[in-house]
């Protein structure tokens, strides 16, 4: 049985976590939340899983680091010197980042993929997402995870083609974007879907999360395969061997 370090343990996903960690028969070696004792809880723990705060990850990584443990990191609205971070720490352990740990979603940004790559820039794509009324950050790390498959297939940079909501006089849809559009509101614990539109037939594929279970079990389940695994940086799709 592995101990598994949680930080943000007071938030939704944290606690969710705990829920999934005692239901496998794992160990919670510990969980902290803003101000707790990183250092000690990396020491403690065979991996960590971090759903905290954009500005906690430096200090998350750092003890990691120092601790030469793995670390699952789900924390979405990261930045450029986020991802900064975490490939000079993937230097030195294991590290997997990702901004959705459903498998379902995984599979899904696979599919994306694949679509994309053999669909054509004839195909537009658009992708909506649906969250309760208190997240804080749009569009979605899960969206722009589904937006970066997308990039993928058709091996464009995704940040040169995003179009972030629309308003106003806007003009005709540019060929080749990316466009995504984000609802908020009650209790949805999370729905994405990626249309993919040409001249008289569409193609959806969507995802809709019940609750925030999923997202635990998945990843409970990329923690336990970090565990062992050379430094790097990883993603869920390693962990589903695709």
């Amino acid at each position: 049985m592995a101990n598994i370090g949680i930080i943000g343990s007071e938030g939704r996903m944290g606690r969710a976590i705990a829920e999934a960690l005692h239901a496998s028969g794992h160990t919670v070696a510990g969980g902290i939340d803003r101000d707790g004792d990183v250092e000690a809880l990396a020491a403690a723990s065979d991996v960590l899983i971090d759903f905290s705060s954009p500005a906690a990850l430096e200090g998350n990584l750092d003890a990691a680091v120092a601790a030469g443990k793995p670390i699952l990191i789900g924390t979405t609205g990261l930045e450029e010197r986020h991802h900064w971070l975490i490939d000079h720490a993937s230097d030195t352990i294991a590290v997997l980042q990702t901004g959705n740990t459903s498998l379902g979603v995984n599979m899904l940004a696979y599919l994306v993929e694949e679509a994309a790559k053999r669909l054509g820039e004839d195909w537009d794509i658009e992708i909506v997402e649906t969250h309760h009324r208190m997240k804080v950050d749009a569009p979605s790390g899960t969206a722009l995870l589904l937006g970066e498959a997308a990039a993928r297939g058709r091996q464009i940079a995704l940040a040169d083609h995003a179009v972030r909501g629309r308003d106003g006089i806007t003009g005709k849809r540019e060929a080749g974007t990316i466009g995504f559009a984000a609802l908020r509101g009650g209790s949805v614990a999370g729905d994405h879907t990626v249309h993919f539109l040409a001249d008289n037939e569409r193609l959806a594929f969507s995802h809709l999360a019940e609750n925030r279970g999923i997202f635990a079990r998945g990843a409970l389940k990329g923690a336990l395969w970090l565990i062992g695994q050379k430094p790097g940086r990883y993603g869920m799709r390693e962990v589903l061997g695709l």
